[in-house]
């Protein structure tokens, strides 16, 4: 059979990415606000967007593959109507929902993704501030019921390629606040921002990526009450995007190979949330937070918190 045909929207949308950079770049230095770049940041940042769609053309065979396989064993042939497409980004959406937050919540997750946060900047140039090793966390796994179900492997990859295009333009802060009805439906600026955060209100909150909803459902979403500040909680201090790319990978070794500390614990190390530590030495995100709270008793109950 004739497999159906989707452009790659990514590819097509490079150009416009560059257009939105320039013209945030020259509206910040007009009007003297909206954000800040750096240029060695910015590089960075372009650098991680070249090395994801390198590492994009080496290692796509993966899921490729591993769908199609799939596809072999579907319970249905849902189609290719517009409808079954929306409905495909609807539930795509929802699964990105759940591998963003298991991405805060396992360091083996957390190793992929965690070069997206670590620009102190948050501005367009960000957006592309992407894994390199996206394709080995296993996160695919979560995609394969949609291919199971009757979504065809292809439609699969387009409605995650919107997706992601649709996360670009909200890694700014020169939009400030949009409409209540839109605010309370869609991912937005505002609702983005605090997810970048480092305060510790902020910490593991509104993983949504083209919809909010489904933080607001399950119980991560956050308001934005004043603005953040970015980056990591023990932020790196280099522009060299080996670095970037690869520190936690690097860091999760070390924990993995030390002395004395049981193979549990080794595995631990692995698949607990970042900050875990076996003697309790470090403070995890709910460590930070509880700590925030005591400090400032005024804070209880507030969301996030």
């Amino acid at each position: 059979m004739t497999e159906p045909s989707y452009p790659d929207i990514v590819m097509l949308a490079i150009p416009g990415f560059v257009v939105l950079m320039v013209a945030e770049i020259l509206y910040i230095r007009w009007r003297g606000h909206g954000g800040r770049y750096g240029t060695r940041d910015t590089l960075v940042s372009l650098l991680m967007g070249a090395g994801n769609v390198v590492a994009g053309l080496l290692l796509g065979f993966i899921a490729y593959n591993f769908f199609h396989w799939l596809w072999a064993y579907r319970l249905f042939d849902l189609g290719q109507a517009w409808y079954i497409v929306v409905l495909c980004f609807l539930l795509d959406d929802l699964r990105y929902y759940w591998v963003h937050r298991i991405g805060h919540t396992s360091r083996w997750v957390w190793a992929s993704h965690v070069n997206h946060h670590s620009s102190q900047h948050y501005n367009l140039s960000t957006a592309l501030r992407q894994t390199w090793t996206g394709e080995l966390t296993g996160m695919m796994i979560l995609q394969a019921p949609l291919v199971l179900i009757g979504f065809h492997p292809l439609m699969v990859f387009f409605v995650g390629a919107i997706n992601l295009i649709y996360q670009f333009w909200i890694h700014t802060e020169v939009i400030d606040r949009l409409p209540r009805w839109f605010e309370a439906v869609f991912n937005t600026p505002s609702h983005h921002r605090v997810h970048h955060a480092r305060d510790a209100a902020y910490l593991d909150a509104n993983y949504g990526g083209t919809l909010i909803v489904w933080d607001r459902l399950f119980g991560t979403f956050v308001p934005e009450d004043h603005r953040p500040t970015y980056g990591l909680v023990h932020n790196l201090g280099t522009f060299n995007p080996i670095r970037v790319a690869f520190h936690e990978y690097v860091g999760m070794w070390k924990d993995v190979t030390q002395s004395g500390i049981s193979w549990g614990d080794r595995w631990r190390y692995v698949q607990r949330e970042p900050g875990w530590s076996h003697d309790g030495s470090r403070q995890t995100s709910a460590d930070i937070k509880r700590a925030h709270v005591e400090a400032n008793p005024h804070l209880k109950g507030k969301p996030g918190l």
